[in-house]
């Protein structure tokens, strides 16, 4: 009770969730009055992240950077818009398609809708549409980047359940697929019902141009996801090569990036990286603690009352994540809750880790686009000026699309796991 007190008390004055979750540990300890555990805390500490495939963490986050900088991500969008501008709404569309090609190298939600929202909101305001659902939907375009590899969320949830990272990572191909088809579906009904505005035509010419100048920017996904699938590199490997190849197409392809701006991204790239192997490290203290004190078995117990099959079982956890995500990030909500419901998924229901850890992360991830939190509307809000809960309103129908998702993907396991192993 104690405990519990403690960490309601900590996360309510706002105290960062890795610094609360040492805390909370050292307070059960002393609770507890086995002082002799804390001679096993820094041993514990130093083990959360004692992982090789971390290290993909902080390069997959300069990606991200080089990308950034290096003008890359403006061809994605030229290219998108060359084959889908035209339609009706092809805007909406270039977004949508332009954030799954992004995200399959950035990974990062937050840095993906600063990044996408800065480019697109502006250009489609221009040509018609709403800045409230611009921005709304380049928030659910983020919604990509944790679940098409690479994914950061997906790194930490492999280190946490002791899975292969190769794998974690593309099993989240098919259900990133899947978000961005439904996406599509309902941009096409929204389009239908508000009469979105049509784009300009590219000639073949044009259009073959474009792809010229782009290609070399699409072998930076390739190199990353094609050396995994093809075993040629683990997780981490293939993020060091993605390093130096989108270095190469951004200074020496496309010339937008320049050696002055190496510094300046690697001190960024190095100070995100901090931030989450602090939260893993911080994991592996409140995980070990949480099974001294037997919570997960306990837990148990209480979640066999009520859920008689690995389905029931998993459209429950659906709606503890959902409500869970609402007013925790993605990161600390693996790590506080994968601990405890990981063990009961695999050992009471017999479930997949790999297909537990996709709904975790969706399930997670949808809390970016939740209030009250809804991380990924507070981004696009600071970048585009749109109030976050009319983002939230006018988004809606995104929101009901990915649930039925989760629902699929709860009860259809090869969704996750097709491409995993």
């Amino acid at each position: 009770m104690v405990t519990t007190s403690v960490f309601l008390l900590l996360m309510l004055v706002g105290v960062p969730i890795g610094l609360c979750l040492m805390l909370v540990s050292m307070v059960y300890i002393l609770d507890s009055g086995n002082l002799l555990l804390f001679d096993s805390l820094p041993v514990q500490l130093f083990g959360g992240v004692d992982n090789y495939g971390l290290i993909s963490i902080p390069l997959f986050v300069l990606i991200g950077e080089v990308m950034n900088g290096g003008g890359i991500t403006r061809r994605i969008i030229d290219m998108t818009m060359a084959f889908i501008g035209s339609l009706r709404g092809g805007l909406a569309y270039v977004n949508l398609f332009a954030n799954m090609f992004v995200s399959s190298i950035l990974g990062s939600a937050t840095a993906q809708v600063a990044i996408m929202a800065q480019m697109m909101v502006p250009e489609m305001e221009k040509k018609g549409y709403d800045k409230t659902f611009a921005a709304g939907l380049t928030a659910y375009g983020g919604m990509l980047g944790p679940i098409i590899p690479p994914s950061i969320m997906f790194v930490v949830y492999s280190v946490l359940a002791q899975v292969p990272v190769a794998d974690m990572l593309m099993a989240g191909m098919v259900p990133g697929i899947l978000l961005t088809a439904i996406f599509c579906v309902m941009i096409a009904l929204m389009g239908f019902v508000y009469d979105y505005p049509k784009g300009e035509k590219q000639t073949i010419r044009v259009r073959a141009k474009i792809v010229l100048n782009a290609l070399p920017t699409l072998l930076i996904p390739v190199i990353i996801v094609g050396s995994i699938l093809a075993g040629i590199a683990n997780p981490t490997e293939a993020a060091a090569v993605g390093v130096v190849a989108a270095f190469v197409v951004g200074r020496y392809w496309i010339g937008d990036l320049s050696y002055r701006d190496i510094p300046k991204m690697l001190l960024r790239s190095a100070v995100y990286s901090a931030v989450v192997l602090f939260l893993v490290a911080a994991a592996a203290v409140f995980s070990w603690v949480l099974v001294y004190g037997m919570v997960p078995q306990n837990v148990a117990a209480w979640v066999q009352t009520v859920a008689s099959d690995p389905i029931t079982f998993m459209l429950l956890v659906n709606v503890i994540l959902l409500v869970i995500g609402t007013v925790i990030d993605g990161a600390p909500g693996l790590i506080m809750t994968v601990p405890i419901l990981l063990p009961i998924a695999t050992e009471v229901y017999g479930i997949d880790p790999i297909h537990f850890g996709v709904v975790v992360v969706i399930n997670l991830v949808l809390g970016f686009l939740s209030p009250p939190v809804g991380l990924c509307f507070f981004v696009a809000s600071a970048v585009t000026g749109a109030k976050p809960g009319k983002m939230f309103i006018v988004t809606l129908p995104f929101f009901f699309a990915s649930c039925v998702l989760l629902v699929l993907l709860s009860i259809f396991p090869q969704l996750s796991t097709f491409f995993a192993g």
